[in-house]
């Protein structure tokens, strides 16, 4: 089922993503739909804070032909060095801009699995950007927090128009 993505500046994406405690049927539901919406939108990654569900989970798929489907059931995220790599960034919440962020080159992430298996990764380049990016929904942060207020209200502006011409 594909479910519909908030869009900023809706304030649900402000919503900070409570633990998952038991990884049930349902939340297997909720990440299959989520891959869904990511596959179709499209996108690489998607956080359950995008589709108003707030929970500590995140889908991601970096292949181009969605043949490497990832889950992150309640990541952390540990720095492994200090260096920081500045790649451009879309967000399916914030459709149609692209900007630089800087983020922590190389990490380690430790979650669980859709069966609720523990597991651990290192990740650099697009992978540990793209984590980043989905923790940051979790913690009710979007990718326009990095940016100037001048660029962050210019965006705002841009997609509230947006909104009002389709509503």
């Amino acid at each position: 089922m594909i479910l519909e993505i908030l869009e900023y500046p809706d304030p649900r994406l402000r919503t900070i993503a409570k633990p998952v405690d038991e990884v049930t049927d349902d939340i297997r539901k909720l990440i299959d739909d989520m891959f869904e919406t990511m596959y179709d939108a499209p996108g690489i990654g998607l956080a359950a804070t995008q589709v108003n569900v707030h929970k500590q989970i995140i889908v991601m798929d970096l292949s181009e032909d969605k043949s490497e489907p990832r889950v992150f059931i309640n990541p952390e995220v540990e720095v492994l060095d200090g260096d920081y790599e500045a790649m451009q960034e879309g967000c399916l919440s914030v459709p149609g801009f692209y900007e630089d962020v800087e983020r922590i080159e190389h990490c380690r992430i430790r979650a669980r699995d859709r069966n609720g298996e523990p597991f651990e990764i290192e990740a650099q380049g697009l992978l540990a950007v793209c984590i980043q990016h989905e923790m940051d929904h979790l913690n009710g942060k979007l990718f326009v927090d990095y940016l100037s207020a001048l660029k962050r209200n210019r965006i705002k502006k841009k997609l509230e128009k947006l909104h009002r011409k389709s509503a």
